[in-house]
C-alpha cells in the first residue's frame, strides 16, 4: 500500500509541477505586460512626444555609445557653471529620480522657462559667484550675465509670412535660407541675393527639365542682432530699415550682435519659424561668407522627400559637416575660448555652423527642446546639445566643405558642381563663382556630389 501511495505521489508531482510553473510564468508575463502598457499609455494621454533624457557625466568611445562615468556624482563637473546649471535642469526630467513625473516632460513652455531660472537660484548666488569670471574675456563675462534672457523684441521682420519669396507660390516652400549676418555686412547680403540666395522658383541641378517639377520654391531671411552705435560711431538702423523695405528679408532682434550671441539667433529663429513657416520643408542655416550650390541642394532635398516614410525620417533630419568628440578651446586669445570654470567635458556631436541643413519638422522640435537647455556661447555646439536631448544625430556629408577643398581639388573645372557648400568666400568671390558655375553648367551637367564612400565619412 505504501509503495502504491509513493508511486501516485510521484506521478502527481511530475504532472503538477510543470503546470504550476507554467501558471506562474503566465502570471508574471501578464503583470509585465500590464506594467508596460501603463508606462506607454501615460505619454499618449498628453498627446506629445517624450524627449530623450541624457545622463550627465558620460563619455563617448569610437562606437559613440554612452559610457557612464560619474552618473551618481553630486557634482561631476566641479564648479563648471554651465554643467551645474544644466545638471539641475536635466535631473527634473530624469526618469530614475522622478519616475512618476512623466507629465513634467511635456509641460508648457512657461514651466521650462521657470525651470531654467530656478536652476540659477539652486546652483549659485550670482553676486558672489560671478567674481570668478573677472579674469576671463569681456565677451564671456557679458554672456554669463545675460545667459538667462531670451525675450528680445523684433526690430525688423520680413513682409512675407516666412521670409522673402515668390509672390504667387503654387506650393509650399521647399527651402528657407536663414543666413546669419550683421548690420555692417551689406556687401555679403547683396552678393547672396544676386547668386545662390535668390528667392522664388529655383531649378534643380544636373539634367533638370523645364517646368515646376524640375525645382522648388526658395525663401530667404537674414538673421541679425544690433550693433552698438557708440562702438561704430554711427547708427545703421535707418539704413537697415531702407534695406528691409526694399528686400523684405531682414529679421533683426534687439540684442547686441556678438560672436557669443550667435546662439540667440538660433533660438529666436526657431521660435519665429515655428510661428511663421508651418509648411516649409527644409531650412538652410549658415553664415554670410559661404557659397552654396543651391540647384544641387534642391535636387538632393527633393530626393529626400521622395524616400519611403519621409515624414517619419525627416523628424530627425540634419546634414552637414559633422564633428565628433571635440573638446572646448582653452586658448585664451581664441574666439572659441571656453574657460573650464564655465564648461568641462567633451562637446556633443554637432554639425559645423558654417552651413547646415535640417528639416522644418526638426526646426520645431529644436524650438521645443531649447526651452530646457541653457544657452551656450558656441552656436553649433548648442545645436548639438539640443539634438542629443532629442535622441537625434546629424548626418555627415562630404559635400559640405566648412574647411575648404582638400589639396588642389578646387582647381578642377567642375569642382564647385560636386559640393553643396564651401566656407569662407568673399562677396566678390561669390559673384565670380556663381558666374563660373552658370557658364560651366552644360559641361558639368552630369557631375555628381562628392560621394561619402569615395571621399570618406568622418563618422
Amino acid at each position: 500500500m505504501a509503495r502504491c501511495y509513493c508511486r501516485w505521489r510521484n506521478v502527481l508531482i511530475c504532472v503538477c509541477t510543470p503546470c504550476i510553473c507554467m501558471a506562474l510564468l503566465f502570471i508574471y508575463v501578464a503583470v509585465m505586460l500590464c506594467t508596460a502598457m501603463n508606462n506607454t499609455a501615460t505619454p499618449g494621454a498628453y498627446g506629445l512626444e517624450i524627449t530623450h533624457f541624457v545622463a550627465s557625466g558620460y563619455l563617448r568611445k569610437n562606437t559613440f555609445a554612452p559610457l557612464p562615468k560619474t552618473f551618481w556624482g553630486i557634482s561631476p563637473y566641479g564648479d563648471a557653471l554651465w554643467n551645474r546649471l544644466q545638471l539641475t535642469v536635466d535631473r527634473h526630467f530624469n526618469p530614475i529620480l522622478h519616475p512618476n513625473n512623466t507629465k513634467r516632460r511635456v509641460e508648457s513652455s512657461t514651466f521650462h522657462e521657470s525651470l531654467l531660472k530656478q536652476s540659477f537660484s539652486e546652483v549659485i548666488d550670482l553676486d558672489s559667484k560671478w567674481r570668478k569670471f573677472d579674469t576671463v574675456p569681456q565677451l564671456m563675462q557679458e554672456f554669463v550675465k545675460h545667459m538667462q534672457r531670451r525675450d528680445y523684441p523684433i526690430l525688423f521682420q520680413p513682409d512675407g509670412l516666412c521670409g522673402a519669396g515668390a509672390k504667387y507660390e503654387k506650393g509650399p516652400p521647399l527651402l528657407l535660407l536663414a543666413i546669419k549676418t550683421s548690420e555692417l555686412n551689406f556687401k555679403n547680403r547683396q552678393a547672396i541675393r544676386q547668386t545662390w540666395g535668390r528667392e522664388g522658383w529655383v531649378r534643380k541641378g544636373r539634367n533638370s527639365t523645364a517646368g515646376e517639377e524640375g525645382g522648388g520654391y526658395v525663401r530667404r531671411v537674414f538673421l541679425l542682432g544690433k550693433e552698438d552705435p557708440a562702438e561704430l560711431g554711427v547708427n545703421l538702423s535707418d539704413l537697415l530699415e531702407i534695406e528691409s523695405k526694399r528686400y523684405g528679408d531682414i529679421l533683426q532682434w534687439d540684442f547686441r550682435d556678438t560672436f557669443f550671441n550667435l546662439t540667440l539667433k538660433d533660438v529666436l529663429f526657431w521660435s519665429w519659424f515655428s510661428r511663421s513657416c508651418g509648411q516649409t520643408h527644409f531650412v538652410f542655416k549658415g553664415d554670410d561668407d559661404v557659397f552654396v550650390n543651391t540647384p544641387k541642394l534642391i535636387t538632393y532635398l527633393q530626393e529626400k522627400l521622395k524616400q519611403p516614410q519621409a515624414q517619419e525620417t525627416l523628424k530627425d533630419f540634419m546634414i552637414g559637416d559633422v564633428i565628433g568628440a571635440a573638446l572646448p578651446s582653452r586658448v585664451n586669445n581664441s574666439k572659441y575660448f571656453i574657460p573650464d570654470s564655465f564648461y568641462k567635458g567633451f562637446y556633443p556631436t554637432y554639425a559645423g555652423g558654417g552651413g547646415v541643413v535640417y528639416s522644418g519638422l526638426l526646426t520645431k522640435r529644436l524650438h521645443s527642446i531649447s526651452k530646457r537647455v541653457h544657452l551656450f556661447p558656441i552656436d553649433d555646439v548648442y545645436v548639438g546639445m539640443c539634438m542629443i536631448r532629442l535622441n537625434a544625430h546629424p548626418i555627415h556629408h562630404p559635400a559640405f566643405l566648412t574647411f575648404d577643398f582638400p589639396g588642389k581639388e578646387e582647381e578642377k573645372m567642375c569642382s564647385y558642381h560636386t559640393i553643396l557648400l564651401v566656407h569662407k568666400r568673399s562677396p566678390s568671390q561669390v559673384l565670380k563663382l556663381w558666374a563660373d558655375m552658370e557658364e560651366t553648367q552644360t559641361k558639368c551637367w552630369n557631375v555628381t556630389l562628392r560621394d561619402p564612400v569615395n571621399n570618406g565619412n568622418k563618422l
